[in-house]
């Protein structure tokens, strides 16, 4: 087998139509393979930056555009019996020829296809042509063929086998893309070759068992050997002649198992299969790293309903997760060092898995790699999202064989443990009016329930798989029943208060989350608003969900004070995003005897938005990403309410007992004591401990004026319990001195509180959109000091550094306009030296002009 790939000279052409613009008409361009039409257009100047303002409204002739692209590739002619095209990904409705003579269609970019040409390959150049007709003219002529059907957005992407967030969503442009996606190429083969191979991996009594699946194609009908090797274990079968399936099976005693990161460590092991002719030559090879572990879902019914909890290596696994879409609308973009950054920060969050969302795609294999090598299980939905999807032809063809082709593809990948067969849609069959909008027309019941399912078992019984998120195990239970399976949790989003997130116990968490900005350079990067402000034109285009800027007023009101201006709505609403999923997540982990795990909405963005994400589409971590980390520590110390009053709740998900003194002290804001009780803790490995606080101390004498701190050790953060909200507590002004030093790469940044400083965070890409800091979130009480470490490309202003609206806190927020600007005045203008006198501390010594409780 020879692999000849054919990524260089390619050009593009728009097909004449009205719809192209004067610009593009006629022109041929470079064209980058993989990669899409808009990238290529891009890179020509011939389309403005489309994540920037309003562009992307520009750009919707682009979708509904034909395109071809066009090579030239030279053929020496050898000895091969055949010879392939081999596309593994057209997106999405193409024609492929050589030499002008059409060799094959495609209408599904989640699948690769595979074209015999050779007898139209000859001697020197060839031409290589790929048209693709628009997504949105094919779209909407199956709609029209077969009726409508609904869907969450005014988009016909249930109608084409494409990613689905294309059309748009609730936090992504709407993009509709084309192109050559992955890789192509020519290979050349004879006799036989390696059409699949499915290693299926089982541990039981000490023995790692990889029974090797394999498909071969011929062109001899002749006997050919396959030979499978992996830690330090062989085997060997032979495909006799007219056969085209065998299994080899490869045992090993003993092996080190693959866990989850948290858990253990990740042993993985180079898995060799060799395709051999009778007389011994290698005519195909196939190779990838597998890891020993044993995946099951566990939903036996119980006092509580029914439970979803997974257990790796017979270890059950408490689930902190976060939900993943697509990084980039344009996938050629996305770099294993994006992803392995990307990974990096979901590992220092705490996270422990990934949820690949039903409206992307089969992730790549550098995601499942990278995810092997930290130990990130995945869960990868099936790709339906939040549609009534059609299950005539040619639909239901293209999705059993893009389905067999994931499965197969993904088999060998350790991490992967859960396939789900939807995202939201047996739940939208059931409450979103969908019945009797579909007059009895299918919507995808067949996919969830029958067809995939089957596929999964036939193709990968080691792993389980799920019908749909959310769902409750059950036809005669509604899919989205907290007490049974999985729950996806938007009332507090969409109409609550996130403190309802603590009226809900359930047994998984498979979706919940709350919004914010992204961070301040990355809206300064993407829009060109003056001024900006929450309601701007760029901010209103760069927030796609209904009603969301309301929505998030609403959480601002129930919470906190009115913010004064723009840097104040920022800071507030993604503090505020914070603290509604740290509520959230603190109270399902607080009870994990019932719930057995919690998948945040959502780990990262594709573009500047404001969005539920805890990275903003520029990389960057808003404040959500720390209070992530704190939640979803391996220990959690948290105050509770309990059976009308409070309780300390110590939550151990490590594999050793967690033993400690632990205090609860109630404290004024001005650091008081006013009462105090200790503990001595004991939880053992992966469970949660409920200890209930007496009564005098859980009761405030000045609700509005005082707070609980309980404390267990330097190796848990500390847990505070505040008695009333941010908007009525008698805050005093802000009073603090701050330190700023260089260190290796950048600066430390030291506060020391003079009055109590709830949520202090600083905000250095203001300063430099490459800067970052190590922590956020931190409240100080009097006389307390934090430390913060900020790294940049170039040294940053030390008075900037510590001076509104950089470095901010809750009792910071003043009503009267001329309060704010004497605060971020005098903070400015604070004596300072500059970061290039190393052996001077830069002192700043900020000092607010509120009276103490003032509020807006």
């Amino acid at each position: 087998m020879t692999r000849q790939t054919v990524h260089e000279g390619w050009t593009l052409r728009a097909v004449p139509g009205e719809q192209v613009p004067a610009a593009v008409a006629g022109r041929t361009v470079p064209a980058t393979v993989p990669g899409c039409v808009h990238t290529d257009l891009l890179a020509a100047g011939l389309i403005p930056e489309p994540f920037l303002d309003a562009n992307e409204t520009q750009l919707t002739w682009i979708g509904r555009t034909d395109w071809v692209y066009r090579t030239t590739v030279e053929h020496e002619p050898g000895d091969a019996d055949r010879i392939d095209l081999v596309c593994a990904g057209l997106d999405t409705v193409a024609t492929v020829a050589v030499n002008d003579v059409e060799v094959g269609r495609t209408e599904n970019m989640h699948r690769g296809h595979r074209f015999d040409v050779t007898s139209l390959l000859r001697p020197g150049p060839n031409t290589l042509t790929v048209r693709f007709d628009s997504a949105y003219r094919y779209a909407e002529a199956h709609r029209d063929r077969l009726g409508d059907r609904p869907n969450a957005y005014p988009e016909p992407f249930q109608f084409i086998r494409k990613m689905a967030c294309n059309f748009g969503w609730d936090w992504g442009p709407t993009l509709v893309t084309a192109g050559i996606w992955q890789e192509i190429g020519l290979h050349a083969w004879s006799t036989a070759r390696l059409a699949t191979v499915r290693p299926l991996v089982t541990v039981a009594d000490g023995v790692g068992r990889v029974q090797v699946h394999v498909e071969v194609e011929r062109t001899a009908d002749v006997p050919v050997t396959v030979r499978a090797a992996v830690a330090g274990g062989a085997a060997e079968v032979v495909v006799a002649a007219g056969q085209r399936a065998a299994v080899a099976t490869v045992e090993v005693r003993d092996p080190e198992l693959w866990w989850p990161r948290g858990y253990g460590a990740q042993p993985l092991h180079r898995l060799d299969v060799t395709l051999c002719a009778p007389d011994g030559r290698e005519l195909d090879t196939w190779s990838r790293r597998i890891g020993f572990r044993s995946v099951r879902l566990d939903t036996t019914p119980d006092a509580h309903g029914t439970p979803f909890v997974l257990h790796v290596n017979d270890v059950p696994v408490f689930v902190r997760g976060v939900n993943w879409i697509p990084d980039d609308p344009f996938p050629s973009r996305i770099t294993r060092e994006r992803l392995a950054h990307r990974f990096d920060q979901a590992a220092e969050a705490g996270i422990n898995l990934l949820r690949v969302w039903g409206g992307g795609r089969y992730e790549s294999a550098d995601f499942y790699e990278l995810a092997d090598e930290r130990g990130l299980l995945v869960q990868q939905d099936f790709l339906f999202a939040c549609a009534a999807y059609p299950e005539e032809e040619p639909f239901a063809a293209e999705v059993a064989a893009e389905a067999a082709e994931a499965v197969t593809r993904l088999a060998a990948h350790p991490s992967l443990v859960l396939w789900t067969g939807n995202n939201e849609n047996i739940w939208g069959w059931h409450d979103w009016g969908w019945q009797e909008e579909l007059a009895g027309r299918t919507w995808g019941r067949g996919y969830y329930l029958e067809l995939l399912p089957r596929i999964v078992g036939e193709l990968d019984p080691t792993r389980p798989y799920w019908p749909g998120s959310p769902w409750s195990g059950s036809d005669d239970i509604h899919p989205n029943d907290p007490a049974h399976g999985t729950t996806h949790i938007w009332d507090v989003w969409n109409t609550d208060d996130y403190t309802k997130y603590r009226e809900y116990v359930p047994r998984f968490v498979a979706e919940f989350g709350y919004q914010a900005p992204p961070a301040y350079a990355t809206l300064r990067r993407a829009l060109s608003d003056e001024p900006l402000a929450h309601d701007s034109p760029g901010m209103a285009h760069h927030q796609k969900a209904a009603d969301g800027d309301a929505k998030l007023r609403r959480g601002l009101d129930a919470h906190l004070p009115a913010p004064a201006d723009f840097d104040d709505w920022h800071y507030l609403t993604q503090l505020n995003q914070a603290r509604a999923i740290q509520l959230g997540v603190e109270h399902f982990r607080s009870h994990r005897d019932v719930c057995a795990g919690t998948i945040v909405w959502q780990l990262n963005d594709c573009w500047p938005v404001t969005s539920w994400a805890a990275i903003d589409g520029d990389g960057r971590r808003k404040p959500l990403w720390y209070a992530l980390r704190r939640a979803y520590a391996d220990r959690l110390l948290t105050v509770q309410p309990r059976d009308g009053g409070l309780a300390l709740v110590a939550v151990n998900e490590t594999g050793r007992p967690w033993r400690a003194p632990a205090t609860v002290t109630r404290l004024t804001l001005a650091g008081e004591p006013r009462g105090k009780t200790g503990y001595e803790l004991d939880v053992p490995a992966y469970t949660a401990v409920a200890l209930p606080l007496p009564a005098d101390l859980a009761g405030p004498e000045e609700a509005t004026r005082e707070l609980l701190v309980a404390e267990a050790g330097d190796e848990v953060e500390r847990a505070l319990w505040f008695f009333a909200e941010d908007r009525d507590a008698r805050w005093p002004a802000a009073r603090f001195d701050a330190t700023v030093e260089p260190v290796d790469g950048g600066q430390r940044v030291r506060v020391t509180a003079r009055t109590v400083l709830r949520d202090l965070t600083l905000f250095p890409d203001r300063l430099d959109p490459s800067a970052e800091v190590d922590r956020a979130l931190v409240t100080l009480l009097p006389g307390e000091s934090a430390t913060f470490t900020v790294t940049a490309a170039a040294p940053l202003d030390p008075a900037a550094l510590t001076a509104r609206p950089v470095l901010r806190c809750v009792n910071d927020i003043t009503a009267p306009a001329t309060t704010a600007e004497a605060t971020t005045a005098e903070a400015t203008t604070a004596e300072a030296t500059t970061a290039e006198a190393p052996a001077t501390e830069a002192s700043v010594a900020a000092d607010t002009t509120a009276t103490e409780g003032a509020t807006a």
